[in-house]
């Protein structure tokens, strides 16, 4: 241990960049934690269960939150990006900037004071479904546990109301960018993953059939926090669907999108054929694949499935999808390879899988790192002393990404050591 040595930045505070923060602070290490969104927990937050145990998230971001306040090591910065970076390992020089959140955490700031408000913004943790007021908790389990205030979304009116409701101190609508600086050691990169672009695949039906959702919001859809308070219902009428497809590979294996395999599509579906099963007993589920892969010992997460009369699997990819504008349904133009035919199938509803993108992929993280073909970092990255975790690295799930960023944690402590 070496309390004396410059910290150890980690970029990101999602699953990966708190383990590694975690880690590398739990045996002796200084940790600065930036965040760019004004909550740690990263995309896992908007799940509404893991798999294989189906235990919501907040399980273990509990024990992650507890571990990182109780750590005078770790300090957290939220709606922080990284600027700039120069230097060398052992000797970074990093150049930070943090948007203003117009709560000051200084006096204690009651709901009360939200649902004063008529201005309102969109629901970014909903995926855009709904909206919030302009002055919002940004999740239920949100850490810091501060709300954050929409300066851009607030009317003059709401200004007003703020100003006559909320306790002296607890808004600043003054409050400026910070930027500030930090010498730091070693850097690890752990910026996540983001979901492929489903409007990229019009033959599917996105943004044109309104009862086509994407995996990700299929999540929200579960969640009870989520936009229709865990009731799995069709976007267009608002009714519980009797069928719901499943299209897998929506994008991925695929030479014109994403060549690779997400690795975790195939366990979210499945789970996911449990949310409608679980919601609506009635409901009828088909899942339609070109191979379902359980990676290691999840296997019978999958066998478990096939028991189920009321869920069927169908080897085939879904060549498009059109909608029947008078009932609402969706058309499935399909190839059953085993069957050997080509069925025009109809659902109420119908959710893709799509993949898993790098979010270094594009990023302002300020250094010339090196990305493979599809923009993922290697995980010892082509900058010494620069490291990179969980999705930044390759698509991996959970239980995955926590290994990965205790690998980089390790790695981050070596860069240290050897200085």
């Amino acid at each position: 241990m070496n309390p004396e040595a410059r910290p150890i930045l980690v970029i990101g505070g999602g699953i990966a960049g708190m383990t590694a923060a975690l880690e590398a602070a739990e045996v002796g290490y200084p940790v600065v934690l930036a965040e760019q969104e004004a909550y740690l927990g990263g995309r896992v937050m908007r799940s509404y269960r893991y798999f294989p145990k189906m235990c919501p998230p907040t399980c273990g971001f509990e024990i992650n939150i507890r571990r990182i306040r109780r750590n005078p090591r770790i300090t957290v910065h939220t709606l922080t990006t990284v600027e700039e970076i120069t230097g060398k390992a052992g000797d970074f020089r990093v150049q930070f900037k943090t948007r203003p959140r117009y709560v000051t955490g200084e006096v204690p700031l009651d709901d009360a004071v939200m649902e004063k408000l008529t201005s309102e913004r969109p629901d970014d943790f909903n995926l855009g479904v709904g909206t919030t007021k302009a002055l919002y908790y940004p999740t239920d389990a949100a850490y810091p546990p501060l709300h954050v205030l929409d300066r851009e979304a607030l009317s003059e009116g709401d200004v007003a109301t703020l100003e006559a409701e909320a306790p002296p101190g607890a808004i600043d609508l003054g409050m400026k960018e910070k930027e500030f600086h930090m010498d730091v050691g070693a850097i690890v990169v752990a910026t996540g993953w983001k979901p492929y672009d489903a409007a990229n695949l019009p033959n599917l039906g996105y943004g044109r059939c309104k009862n086509v959702v994407t995996n990700v919001m299929m999540e929200r859809l579960a969640a009870p926090t989520g936009p229709t308070e865990g009731k799995i219902l069709r976007p267009s009428d608002g009714k519980a669907p009797a069928s719901v497809a499943f299209v897998q590979c929506a994008g991925s294996r695929d030479e014109n999108h994403l060549p690779y395999c997400s690795a975790v599509c195939c366990m979210a579906s499945l789970k996911q054929a449990r949310y409608v099963r679980e919601t609506n007993p009635d409901a009828k589920v088909t899942i339609f694949y070109i191979d379902i892969r359980t990676l290691g010992r999840l296997e019978a997460f999958y066998t478990d499935l096939l028991e189920d009369e009321a869920i069927s699997f169908v080897k085939g990819k879904v060549a498009g999808i059109d909608e029947d504008p008078d009932t609402g349904e969706l058309i499935l133009d399909v190839e059953d390879t085993i069957a050997g035919q080509k069925p025009h199938l109809r659902f109420d509803m119908v959710v893709l899988a799509v993949g898993v993108v790098p979010s270094t992929n594009g990023s302002s993280i300020p250094l010339e790192l090196q990305h493979d073909e599809y923009g993922f970092l290697e995980g010892t990255t082509n900058v010494d002393g620069v490291y990179a975790a969980g999705c930044a690295s390759h698509p991996c799930d959970v239980s995955d990404a926590t290994k990965q960023a205790t690998a980089a944690a390790l790695k981050a402590i070596q860069c240290l050591k050897r200085g």
